[in-house]
């Protein structure tokens, strides 16, 4: 299936609401554990000019668009966070707490959206709504405003579960790094820099939605 124009109108701001939020989270939570390197870099801000990666907000949406992807996927730029400023957890405690705080606050957005979707199509909520307000209201305002959640469960869904996954430099990576024991940890470390060369391989080849496809094809079932 195909992306259409009416399909790219609500899934652009949808998938940069989603990205925005991830990284908001991550800075928001360093903030709280010590850390104010987002909060003087203007990073814990909704306005999407400091979040906009050239690459993953732009370049990559436009490719998926241009190739018929049926769906949207990106990235906003990496919130900065420096774990040393840490102060009410440690350096590979507080890293596994903010590196988790992206993808929670996917799934929290996923489910939100999901519940607001299935309020605004409620027929019996419908029908009160049309007499109230009349069927105009519905098609203009209702109706695309359920699109608009429908594309944000699906888009906070596979950023949570792409992200979840254990290879730095994915949130999933960060947090299998900080829980491994401090010896296998400081063998598995150095390693980390080639993280994102094998998530690249992993993507061209398939196997990574071959992993993420079933999961988010059930948990996309229960919301949906």
């Amino acid at each position: 299936m195909e992306l259409k124009v009416i399909d790219v109108i609500f899934m652009i701001p949808a998938l940069m609401f989603a990205v925005i939020m991830h990284e908001v989270a991550h800075g928001f939570v360093a903030y709280k554990l010590g850390d104010d390197t987002a909060k003087r870099e203007n990073r814990l801000t909704l306005n999407p000019l400091p979040h906009i990666d050239p690459l993953g907000s732009i370049v990559l949406p436009a490719l998926l668009i241009l190739i018929g992807s049926p769906f949207l996927f990106g990235w906003a730029k990496p919130v900065p966070i420096n774990p040393y400023n840490f102060r009410k957890l440690d350096y590979r405690s507080g890293t596994a707490v903010t590196s988790s705080a992206g993808p929670i606050t996917n799934i929290s957005l996923a489910i939100l959206f999901s519940a607001l979707y299935h309020i605004f199509t409620n027929p019996e909520i419908l029908s009160s709504m049309a007499s109230t307000l009349g069927a105009w209201f519905i098609e203009s305002v209702i109706v695309p405003l359920a699109i608009f959640f429908k594309y944000s469960v699906i888009i906070n869904l596979v950023l949570a579960i792409f992200n979840l996954l254990p290879i730095p430099p994915l949130d999933g990576g960060h947090i299998l790094l900080s829980l491994l024991p401090i010896n296998i940890y400081e063998k598995v470390a150095p390693y980390e820099q080639y993280g994102f060369f094998i998530l690249i391989l992993l993507l061209f080849t398939g196997v990574i939605g071959f992993i993420v496809m079933p999961v988010y094809s059930f948990f996309l079932t229960l919301l949906l």
